[in-house]
């Protein structure tokens, strides 16, 4: 209920206030499980990419942002609900497994997940190596991935600044990529690999970022 009063409201005040540049959006399917794969520069990539697409994507969000005490926490919390997010602890070693099945869960029922496979944001503007979720989770659902390239949401949001700012955004959605048929072609975990560098690849050409041809270490921040 929160969710569809939040999506009726919010979607149009954000578009009206920083007009983003959205290309390809039909390439996202009405229905049905997907993986909306996407590069990441900013907090606000998980408010960007749900306000945009026309149906319910769910991220992963830090189970802290879901704790809070007080009038704040509550209302923070029913905000990232709103917005179909769901927490992952990030401080449990598990936590990476759990976030894995929980995707599959909501794959399974038929809906969209989004996903950075990166793993963390980029604070210099590279982009970088992909992990191997992101094959997991295609090879195993079966679903499609959507490649998503974004550019300028850093600038939304800047590391530190408080409130958000006014800022070009373009984010592009690329044509969907269907792993289904490699299942059996090669041993499993090359096929991740494959997938997924598969998947960087075309977020690189959507993005236009420089890869940095490693993983970027920093501690995990969804």
């Amino acid at each position: 209920m929160l969710y569809e009063v939040l999506h009726r409201a919010v979607p149009p005040l954000a578009r009206a206030v920083w007009r983003p540049e959205v290309i390809g959006l039909e390439h996202v399917p009405a229905e049905g499980p997907v993986i909306l794969a996407s590069n990441h520069l900013s907090f606000v990539d998980s408010v960007v990419i749900p306000v945009l697409v026309p149906r319910r994507v769910v991220f992963l969000a830090k189970s802290d942002y879901f704790e809070g005490p007080g009038l704040k926490g509550r209302l923070t919390k029913a905000w990232f609900e709103g917005l179909g997010m769901l927490p992952v602890d990030r401080d449990d070693t598990k936590a990476a497994l759990d976030s894995l099945q929980t995707a599959l869960e909501v794959l399974g029922r038929g809906e969209a997940f989004g996903i950075y496979p990166e793993g963390t944001r980029s604070r210099d503007g590279r982009l970088y190596r992909g992990r191997t979720g992101v094959g997991h989770l295609a090879l195993t659902a079966g679903a499609p991935v959507v490649p998503i390239g974004l550019r300028g949401t850093e600038a939304i949001q800047p590391v530190g600044a408080r409130l958000p700012r006014l800022a070009e955004v373009t984010v592009q959605f690329g044509e969907p990529l269907d792993f289904s048929g490699r299942i059996g072609t090669a041993p499993l975990g090359k096929l991740r690999r494959e997938v997924t560098d598969t998947v960087m690849a075309r977020i690189q050409e959507l993005s236009g970022q420089e890869p940095a041809g490693v993983y970027n270490d920093r501690p995990m921040d969804l």
